[in-house]
């Protein structure tokens, strides 16, 4: 089979879909990859050791896209990318189709393009073995993030989040129980910060309870409950997700009203459209605005910075899922892998019914 890795073309997306060693994997099973010039370079490898790992090394986008039946990425294709795409292809990225525009969704249907989604393949039980390692990221990053931005040289209200003896922590609500909502509420109890937690699964809830031992305060994410919350929130953190479906709003604008000022908002899922009225997508360049006197920050690609931890995360999570393809073929591997089958968003330019539970996490 042939596969191309292209460079990523995202601001500030460091991250490579394949690293050199799993591409000497494949080239040893026979596979032709095609390796983009510098596409590994955000993540530390250079094009040397792709050639080592049997890569072909080339020096255009449209060659990686022209020679390649299945293409690995991080993003969906740019508009850019779609000119390249070649009729009939795989590509395996975190596509986000909730939030795609309808000219990307046609371009798709035209190329008669198969679209796996790296967030939407799910395992028996619910889990996301792909989304999960970014969303562990994401969680704990935003803890360091809300730190810096409630610094009053950044614009915040000057608090610590751990607080001090006579002075009380910063407190923190984390919407979302899911794997980036339980890495936030672990990173910030862990900097001392007083969090709660919010999600529509007492299940979460019970989890949450469980394994923080009462360090970190439950509620259920309903309307009251979060209009309570953000009045005196120090931070909020956007953690939810519904698979195949757009993040639904719980943090209205009035809400945001009644936040205390030069407050902090991290939307990490605005990836999905994001759970904040006020939210708006940012880039690590240009990360944080004010809107109603409060601070956001909503840069979708959050662990695009941590390239060469997040593409080696990246490739353990992905791997059983391209061997599989690599190996047996689309078809026979979609057939025998449940899994894989509910991350096919597209096949063959054809939008398959996306799976939208109403759950609360990410």
């Amino acid at each position: 089979m042939n596969i191309g890795v292209p460079r990523e073309r995202r601001p500030d997306e460091h991250r490579v879909g394949l690293t050199p060693t799993r591409v000497e994997m494949l080239t040893r099973a026979g596979h032709r990859c095609y390796v983009e010039h510098s596409a590994g370079l955000g993540a530390g490898f250079q094009d040397d050791a792709y050639v080592r790992a049997g890569a072909q090394i080339v020096y255009s986008p449209e060659e990686v896209f022209g020679r390649a039946d299945l293409v690995i990425k991080v993003a969906r294709p740019t508009a850019e990318e779609g000119q390249w795409l070649r009729p009939g292809q795989v590509i395996m990225a975190f596509w986000h189709l909730a939030t795609a525009s309808s000219e990307k969704l046609q371009r798709l249907r035209d190329h008669r393009i198969t679209a796996i989604a790296y967030e939407m393949i799910r395992n028996d039980d619910g889990s996301a073995p792909i989304l999960r390692p970014m969303s562990q990221i994401a969680g704990r990053m935003s803890a360091h993030i809300a730190a810096g931005l409630l610094q009053n040289n950044y614009g915040g209200r000057g608090v610590l989040l751990g607080g001090l003896p006579g002075v009380p922590p910063a407190e923190v609500v984390i919407l979302g129980a899911g794997t980036a909502g339980m890495a936030a509420a672990r990173a910030f109890t862990g900097l001392g910060a007083s969090v709660y937690i919010l999600d529509r699964d007492v299940t979460h809830l019970e989890r949450v309870f469980e394994h923080e031992q009462r360090r970190v305060t439950t509620m259920m994410a309903h309307h009251h409950n979060i209009e309570k919350v953000v009045k005196f929130a120090d931070v909020v953190v956007g953690a939810v997700l519904i698979p195949g479906a757009r993040t639904p709003v719980l943090v209205t604008r009035e809400m945001v009203r009644t936040m205390r000022r030069r407050a902090v908002i991290l939307d990490i899922d605005i990836d999905q459209g994001g759970s904040i009225e006020t939210a708006r997508p940012t880039t690590h360049q240009t990360p944080t605005y004010l809107a109603e006197d409060v601070i956001h920050f909503c840069v979708p690609n959050l662990a695009g910075v941590l390239g060469r931890t997040a593409s080696h995360a990246l490739a353990i999570a992905t791997w059983p899922y391209v061997h599989h393809i690599t190996e047996h073929g689309l078809d026979t591997a979609i057939t025998h892998s449940s899994s894989l089958q509910r991350g096919v968003a597209i096949r063959d330019g054809d939008v398959v019914a996306l799976d939208s539970r109403p759950e609360v996490s990410l």
